[in-house]
């Protein structure tokens, strides 16, 4: 039985195992490409993450980045990969590498775009040797154009041996549109290359996915059907649903949100697709970061994490306390700072305080 995470994904799990079975008995010298696209929430990376763990044999190296959260930098997908590595044995020019990895102490660039990317390519073909290697790039979209130049060298790389696994939204999302749709088109272009695209869950999916949480037990198609609509078979939003709703009977999963308490005032715009259902609002003060944009929309994790940054902790820490992955964190972050309006882990914090301050006390209800 696929875990919860992978319901409706087997065959694209499959496809990207036999892509990495190619990879190792070919003993290509040059990448193989596999690119996954789809909307938030899909579950892209955890396809990736998956796929990885369950390849054989395993990797010897696995090189994974992503993009900053905001404000991208040049090479932030280096950056991410050769972040905590032992670099001192690459032969390349200590500045050219301490500008690449986005190293405080760098120098001010002093070689050409060309030639820094050639030195990208050299450095991530050095660290990949005789592989054979994985590389993964997380959310394309959001990369800053250098990377984005990176990676389109990299699909078509000589002695490269490799599987190329990106994962990405549309290109009318990007950073960078026109460039990323430039490089989709490159790497769809490689010979052989897998190109996937994750939707929605069906409502036949929703139901494996909720018989697995609730012990095996088939449930009732009127709430399957109503929480496929709830969810919109989004396997991001469904996973809060039920991470909400833990230990409670399915049925709690239609209930309506009960009224949210002083100490975490997040509500449910009445824009959202839970508009009508009963709910307590609290106007934004004066100078927070949310004013003009409406009401934020938090959910349960959200607002546990939310308290975490609150307290001053790094991801690591709320991946800790949380009993999370750190990616996990970075993607309620993330959801965090767009949701308020904020643009730093900071603001979303006085954002919170700010909320809190202006909650109405119980007699207001």
């Amino acid at each position: 039985m696929l875990p919860v995470s992978m319901v409706g994904r087997a065959g694209e799990l499959a496809e990207l195992d036999r892509t990495w079975s190619t990879v190792v008995a070919d003993r290509r010298r040059s990448p193989a490409v596999a690119v996954v696209t789809g909307g938030a929430g899909v579950g892209k990376s955890l396809l990736l993450a998956a796929a990885l763990d369950g390849f054989m044999p395993h990797p010897e190296v696995i090189l994974s980045g992503t993009a900053r959260l905001h404000s991208p930098a040049p090479y932030d997908w280096l950056a991410a990969v050769l972040s905590g590595r032992d670099t001192s044995r690459l032969d390349l020019p200590a500045d050219a590498l301490a500008w690449l990895a986005q190293q405080p102490t760098a120098p001010r660039e002093r070689y050409a775009p060309g030639t820094l990317l050639r030195l990208a390519v050299r450095t991530v073909r050095m660290l990949v040797g005789a592989g054979p290697a994985v590389l993964v790039v997380e959310d394309l979209h959001a990369l800053d154009p250098a990377s984005l130049n990176l990676i389109g060298e990299l699909a078509t790389a000589a002695d490269l041996p490799a599987l190329l696994m990106v994962a990405t939204q549309p290109a009318a999302h990007a950073v960078a549109p026109e460039l990323t749709g430039r490089t989709l088109a490159r790497l769809c272009g490689v010979r052989g290359a897998v190109r996937q695209h994750l939707g929605p869950l069906r409502q036949a999916e929703v139901a494996e996915v909720l018989t697995q949480v609730y012990a095996d037990t088939a449930p009732d198609p009127r709430l399957v059907h109503r929480v496929w609509q709830h969810t919109g078979g989004n396997p991001y939003a469904l996973t809060e649903l039920l991470a909400a709703h833990a230990g409670q009977p399915p049925e709690a999963l239609l209930a309506p949100p009960s009224l949210v308490p002083p100490s975490a005032p997040f509500l449910v715009p009445p824009s959202s697709p839970s508009a009508g259902l009963p709910s307590v609002g609290v106007s934004p003060s004066a100078g927070s970061p949310s004013v003009g944009a409406g009401w934020a929309e938090l959910t349960g994790r959200e607002v546990e994490v939310l308290d975490c940054l609150v307290a001053g902790m790094s991801n690591k820490q709320v991946a800790r306390a949380l009993g999370i992955s750190v990616r996990t964190v970075t993607v309620h972050v993330s959801n965090l700072l767009r949701k308020t309006g904020s643009a730093s882990r900071t603001e979303v914090a006085l954002w919170a305080v700010r909320q809190r301050r202006a909650a109405p006390t119980p007699a207001d209800y």
